[in-house]
């Protein structure tokens, strides 16, 4: 089972999700977005780069020079310099969203909620150790109930499976120690309200 734990702490690992978003908003709604295939796969290949490959390579880095003690940053006073590489790579990652391949409104937002997200996991991290996978998982969570809010596209079953995936997130986190159930849920929380509020507002204003 301990195995079964770490295999789902790592095939959910943070700085896969937001690749994981693109690839369900882009290859699973593709038939409904239009978006031309060469601008998919630069969608999909620039968010792995700013939020995995970028981040990924430092913390690999800091283990190395034994800065860190593992890729999952355990350790809560280790991550600060990690958290914030990652916050600025996710800050050029919203930008290139934004700017450079011009996604919707809403996946925007979502990236800018997912990049505000982490900062508060830093920040909240000095005082408790809330879930920085949860988090992340809830942000694909609150990403996905943004972009069916926006264009009325039924999201259902990507939703349950997202839902689906989160408990097992929990429950990985939380037999392994990594967290306790409140630290979990509470990250879980945190990601949804951060990419899913600021579309929510975005609406009301239009």
């Amino acid at each position: 089972m301990f195995y079964i734990a770490r295999t789902i702490s790592a095939v959910l690992y943070p700085m896969f999700i937001p690749t994981y978003g693109m690839l369900i908003y882009f290859l699973g709604l593709r038939s409904l977005i239009q978006y031309p295939t060469p601008l998919i796969w630069i969608g999909v290949v620039g968010t792995l780069i700013f939020t995995c490959l970028l981040p990924l390579s430092v913390i690999l880095v800091m283990i190395r020079r034994g800065n860190l003690t593992d890729i999952y940053i355990r350790n809560a006073r280790q991550r600060t310099m990690p958290y914030i590489y990652s916050i600025v790579c996710y800050g050029f990652w919203a930008y290139f969203c934004w700017d450079v391949i011009k996604m919707p409104t809403c996946i925007n937002l979502t990236a800018v909620g997912a990049t505000v997200a982490l900062l508060l996991v830093l920040l909240i991290n000095y005082k408790w150790k809330i879930s920085a996978h949860l988090t992340a998982l809830g942000g694909l969570f609150g990403g996905m109930m943004s972009f069916s809010l926006a264009t009325g596209i039924s999201a259902t079953w990507s939703l349950i499976g997202c839902s689906a995936a989160a408990l097992l997130l929990m429950f990985a986190r939380v037999y392994d120690e990594s967290h306790t159930p409140l630290q979990v849920v509470c990250g879980y929380l945190l990601g949804t309200l951060a990419t899913f509020v600021p579309n929510l507002i975005a609406q009301a204003i239009q």
